[in-house]
């Protein structure tokens, strides 16, 4: 594809692609249908910078740095971005100590969540694009995260280099357990497990590495509303479970994750 007065990507086929006004690229072919509406994003974004997931970014960040060709720069791609804050947040820890330069893309099926990604952080490609038929030619990527998102292998098995990594974060048992223990009440849904989520991934790729990341995060006030509005924990639970967490005046939720490193 060429890029036409910096506005446009047209194909070989005459194709043509607008950038939008924020800077991102829709590469969708038919409109898109997501749950996740503009106010969620809004509210992963204060939990982001509110901190509760810096430790995660952490970890997912060293298993990269770890990771680095020496012989020149690096590709990333975030399969189902959302806003673009886990991203950005991983860049910046990488960038921080690493002196060859790091392509970051981050792609999802939300034009909301795209546009919040290229409005505010300039330093990566958004495109809004389907995992399930990613617009990128074979071997691109030399690692592909997959944060609390569904996935697509077979489109990661095709975009990921052949030494490349695919990096899965899952929630673990105890993620937003004080949460679940409300919600879920009387349920068999108050105890979590993502072990088909790990048997399929055990499947797919040769595993090269599994680990859990567990912490409890602080929170204040202001964090309480943000967090029950972007988490699906919350939705369709009833309006009196709702409150009831807020009365609780949490000081610290848990986190909990499971992060899973593999290859073709």
């Amino acid at each position: 594809m060429n890029m036409i007065h910096a506005q446009s990507l047209v194909c070989g086929k005459q194709h043509c692609f607008d950038l939008a006004k924020q800077g991102y690229v829709n590469l969708l072919t038919r409109s898109g249908r997501t749950k996740y509406d503009k106010k969620i994003f809004e509210y992963r974004r204060v939990i982001s910078k509110g901190g509760l997931f810096n430790p995660l970014h952490a970890a997912l960040s060293e298993i990269i740095k770890s990771q680095l060709p020496n012989d020149g720069p690096a590709s990333l791609l975030d399969a189902g971005c959302g806003e673009g804050s886990h991203l950005n947040r991983i860049q910046m820890e990488i960038n921080r100590k690493n002196t060859n330069p790091l392509l970051a893309v981050g792609i999802d099926i939300s034009k909301e969540g795209i546009g919040y990604a290229a409005a505010e952080y300039t330093n990566a490609i958004w495109c809004v694009a389907d995992i399930a038929n990613c617009p990128f030619a074979n071997e691109q990527f030399h690692f592909i995260l997959n944060i609390l998102s569904p996935a697509n292998y077979s489109e990661f098995k095709r975009l990921v280099t052949h030494n490349g990594l695919v990096i899965k974060a899952v929630p673990e048992q105890d993620y937003l357990k004080e949460l679940r223990e409300v919600f879920y009440e009387g349920s068999d849904k108050q105890i979590y497990s993502n072990s088909l989520t790990i048997d399929h991934f055990n499947e797919q790729f040769e595993v090269l590495d599994v680990e859990r990341i567990r912490y409890q995060a602080d929170l204040h006030e202001a964090l309480i509303e943000p967090l029950l509005g972007m988490t699906p924990l919350a939705w369709g639970t009833s309006k009196e479970r709702i409150e009831k967490v807020q009365r609780m005046n949490l000081k610290q939720v848990t986190m909990d994750f499971k992060i899973l490193v593999g290859k073709k």
